[in-house]
């Protein structure tokens, strides 16, 4: 008797014989499981459906777009990391990951060797805030729109000292209440040891930072404990890795506060200083785009509200924008 027609056809049999209507549409609708075996391997290794087989393989132009986002990370890595660095997957402008524990100790600390391999080749292509030519016609034009009576410039200090002023009456009254004291009497040995992180950061230049300084993001205040650490006598390594830190580890507003208050402040102050921006505060500027919203509310729109903006501040400021990847709903 000849045999029943089959559902499935093996391989190299010969055209299958045409299946009733309602089996074609359950067979339609039933889910099709591939397989995971190895891809064109010798003799045909892998099993593939009835649907062509052709579903390993990718379009011209999908490629194209994949090499193309291949070859932009790499130069974002060879322009942070030095040339020759790996090529592995990773979020643009993103800080690595840190660690949340107060006990553990972070890897990426010890950035300073690649970071001046970074400096010197992005120094030489002219790839960060280096040496910037200024146009007396754009400087003039830019002047323009610029506040003749600027407000005054607020900093960290700044606020810490007029918080202080302000509630010195107050302290005295509110002793017996918790709640009613916002500036806390610090312990005499926190005060001691973030004195030595004070000392250590005005000297930082490589290595790991502090346990005590990884820690200040998980405090309540934060900002308390910052003032006693002086961030403008930083050096620019430090204000770097205390960025990477901040972004990483403070929510929105907070991490708004701190570009406001101390990295848009040293930004300004270097570039009106050196008349360039130092590497490691320009990366500083990159790794803080980790919190687009943060950056814009916190860098970007007070510079321009300042009234003070310099065209070489704007030159260089808005090449971060250039370089880097902002959601659309940011930008």
């Amino acid at each position: 008797a000849p045999a029943m027609p089959k559902a499935r056809r093996a391989r190299g049999s010969g055209p299958a014989p045409a299946l009733p209507l309602a089996e074609q549409i359950l067979q339609d609708a039933a889910p099709r499981a591939r397989a995971r075996g190895k891809r064109g391997g010798p003799g045909g290794a892998e099993e593939q459906d009835g649907d062509g087989g052709g579903d390993g393989f990718v379009d011209a132009r999908l490629s194209r777009r994949i090499l193309e986002q291949a070859r932009r990370q790499q130069e974002e890595l060879e322009a942070e990391h030095g040339p020759g660095a790996p090529a592995a997957p990773r979020q643009r402008c993103a800080p690595a990951p840190l660690p949340t524990g107060p006990g553990s100790d972070s890897e990426d600390d010890e950035e300073w060797p690649s970071l001046e391999k970074a400096a010197a080749v992005a120094g030489r292509s002219g790839d960060y805030g280096g040496e910037v030519e200024v146009d007396p016609e754009d400087e003039k034009a830019i002047e323009m729109f610029m506040n003749k009576n600027p407000p005054l410039r607020r900093t960290l200090a700044d606020i810490i000292m007029e918080k202080i002023t302000e509630k010195q009456t107050e302290v005295e009254t509110a002793l017996s209440e918790l709640s009613g004291c916002p500036m806390p009497q610090l312990d005499p040995r926190v005060l001691e040891v973030y004195r030595g992180v004070r000392e250590v950061l005005s000297k930082y230049r490589s290595g790991k930072l502090p346990k005590a300084f990884k820690i200040i993001p998980a405090l309540s205040n934060w900002e308390q404990i910052l003032y006693i650490t002086e961030p403008e006598t930083w050096t620019a390594a430090a204000m770097y890795q205390a960025t990477r830190i901040f972004s990483s580890n403070l929510k929105e507003r907070m991490a708004q506060r701190f570009y406001n208050l101390v990295l848009l402040p040293r930004i300004r102050d270097d570039i009106a200083e050196y008349k360039r921006l130092n590497f490691h505060l320009y990366m500083a500027l990159k790794k803080a785009l980790f919190k687009p919203a943060a950056w814009f509310k916190g860098i970007l729109i007070p510079l321009c509200e300042s009234g003070t903006c310099t065209l070489r501040e704007a030159i260089i400021i808005g090449s971060i924008l250039t370089k880097c990847s902002i959601p659309v709903l940011h930008s």
